[in-house]
């Protein structure tokens, strides 16, 4: 028992580390892996707008305007990397920001489409002042954006 008191300050005082100490023969074996270091992000490469377009257009089944925004876009990364793509609307007499329009996915994964009903906006479709920011946003948070003329009536 007295064995062990005294071995056991020994093993207290001993860290989890372990040294290796470079021999002649292996100068050229890799260091031995770092167990706390974080792995690389991965590559991660920015979103492009190609195309985009705003409008209004009357629905006399609805009986009431309807406000289109139509991106297509595309990722390097693939464009399924392609999380979310808004279309934010401006005044540009004033630069007053308007609203903000969710885009959804299509059948083809390039194409980012949403209408809105007139009476749900604060849009005017009278109004030929507006300018309609497209930002798409990858997966990791890169962005792009293009700006275009919304079409009024």
């Amino acid at each position: 028992m007295t064995k062990l008191i005294r071995v056991l300050p020994v093993f207290a005082l001993m860290g989890g580390c372990v040294i290796h100490e470079a021999s002649d023969n292996d100068c050229c074996a890799p260091p031995p892996p770092d167990c706390c270091a974080q792995p690389p992000p991965p590559a991660n490469y920015a979103p492009d707008v190609f195309e985009a377009a705003a409008g209004v257009y009357w629905d006399p089944g609805l009986h009431d305007d309807v406000w289109y925004f139509d991106s297509t876009v595309d990722d390097p990364d693939g464009p399924y990397d392609i999380a979310s793509v808004w279309a934010d609307v401006y005044d540009d007499r004033t630069d007053q920001y308007i609203d903000s329009f969710e885009l959804y996915p299509t059948d083809d994964p390039y194409r980012w489409y949403s209408d809105w009903l007139g009476h749900s906006t604060y849009l005017d479709p009278w109004y030929g002042y507006y300018s309609v920011d497209f930002v798409v946003y990858d997966a990791y948070g890169a962005t792009d954006y293009t700006t275009v003329w919304a079409g009024s009536y």
